[in-house]
């Protein structure tokens, strides 16, 4: 069995929402699934994917580590952001190959299931505390035992000025924050809480608002500063109480390297469709377990990103929750009919073989986009932005 084609699906649901997927292909007629991580960098990553493509196609989608590595590292230098979504995708649709050549769940080639079901949180949101309230009460209530939202702008709503830009100013926001984290503890003492910063602050206005949030106990503080510099991390854990997860913008296992040795972060923030796919994912994951370090992976995307999550944490010691902002089976179903299941605020795969998950070809060529386009800025008072 040999690759016989690379294909790229950047498509959009009947609801807006975004998609990039990729179709890899062989000449036994199985193919498998991926997905990028950065669908705003689509055109520069369907140009990488066309590019690696010299690479894989003609190769046995079994030799993943082989073909990883090339990949990555036949060009001289190694793979960068956009390189790392191409990876990822046709890593994510090789082992999906893999799976389905031989009739077996992909987490059964990891390794087999250490657990039946992985638990998950949503997104949830709210322009007013009380929404938020509301909207956290509504996701229990349907039998989620987490929730999950990020760091309030200073005004509500997406856009706030004649530029489309929201104003987000840190201190503000602080107090923003701990009102929510706490309005939502006072109203649900027993849910988890996950509070994504989204690196909009820096280390010392994180280390504040973390200790005004230590009475509410949330499962973790997510990317609480920018992703650039790992070193960073050492200041926040040296002076805060609160579980720190971190990693979802960082390429390939070496970023992490910095955070798990010296131990600064207590969830790691994998995200497949950037990291370098499955055989990197699985590799970090080894790492961080033997610095009992759990794994959160970043899931914002659609239903490949979720199934090949999944299948890592069915197979994986280290679990922490997983990312899940929708239920599966619930959204995009003309463009995946088949998702993996969910119930009771727990995902899993069925024992069926590959990821889980299928794609309507018909329907992404009816549904195709330019991928590619920015996300709103945040910006301060004074005029200076931050990130989104």
């Amino acid at each position: 069995m040999e690759v016989s084609a690379i294909k790229s699906f950047p498509v959009q649901d009947g609801d807006g929402r975004g998609y990039f997927v990729v179709k890899v292909e062989t000449d036994a007629g199985i193919y498998g699934l991926g997905e990028i991580g950065i669908r705003n960098w689509g055109n520069a990553i369907e140009t990488a994917i066309a590019h690696l493509s010299e690479v894989v196609v003609g190769q046995d989608p079994w030799s993943t580590e082989k073909l990883w590595q090339k990949m990555f590292r036949a060009n001289f230098f190694p793979a960068d952001t956009v390189y790392g979504c191409a990876i990822s995708a046709i890593d994510i649709a090789l082992w999906d190959i893999k799976g389905k050549s031989v009739d077996m769940p992909v987490y059964k080639l990891l390794g087999g299931p250490v657990r039946d079901k992985v638990v998950c949180y949503p997104h949830v949101n709210g322009n007013t505390l009380q929404d938020l309230i509301d909207d956290c009460k509504a996701h229990v209530d349907r039998g989620w035992k987490f929730v999950r939202w990020h760091q309030p702008q200073t005004l509500p709503g997406l856009y706030n000025d004649t530029d489309g830009h929201g104003l987000l100013e840190p201190r503000e926001s602080i107090k923003l924050a701990v009102e929510q984290i706490g309005g939502v503890r006072n109203a649900l003492p027993d849910v988890e809480i996950c509070f994504d910063v989204h690196t909009r602050l820096d280390t010392t206005h994180v280390i504040e608002m973390c200790r005004d949030l230590e009475e509410f106990k949330p499962f973790f503080i997510e990317d609480p500063i920018r992703s650039e510099n790992p070193a960073s991390y050492r200041k926040i854990m040296d002076n805060i109480n609160l579980p720190i997860a971190a990693g979802e913008q960082w390429v390939s296992k070496w970023p992490f390297r910095e955070v798990i040795e010296n131990e600064t972060i207590d969830y790691a923030r994998i995200d497949l469709c950037i990291v370098g796919g499955i055989t990197e994912a699985l590799k970090i994951t080894h790492w961080a377990e033997t610095h009992y370090i759990d794994i959160v992976p970043h899931n914002p995307l659609g239903p490949v990103s979720a199934a090949a999550c999944v299948n890592l944490c069915m197979a994986s010691t280290n679990v922490g929750v997983q990312e899940m902002p929708r239920q599966p089976g619930t959204f995009a179903t003309d463009l995946f009919p088949l998702q993996i299941e969910w119930e009771d605020g727990y995902a899993w795969v069925p024992d069926a073989p590959g990821l889980g998950v299928d794609f309507d070809e018909d329907a992404a060529e009816a549904n195709r986009v330019n991928p590619s386009g920015w996300v709103s800025q945040l910006k301060r008072k004074d005029g200076a932005f931050t990130n989104w």
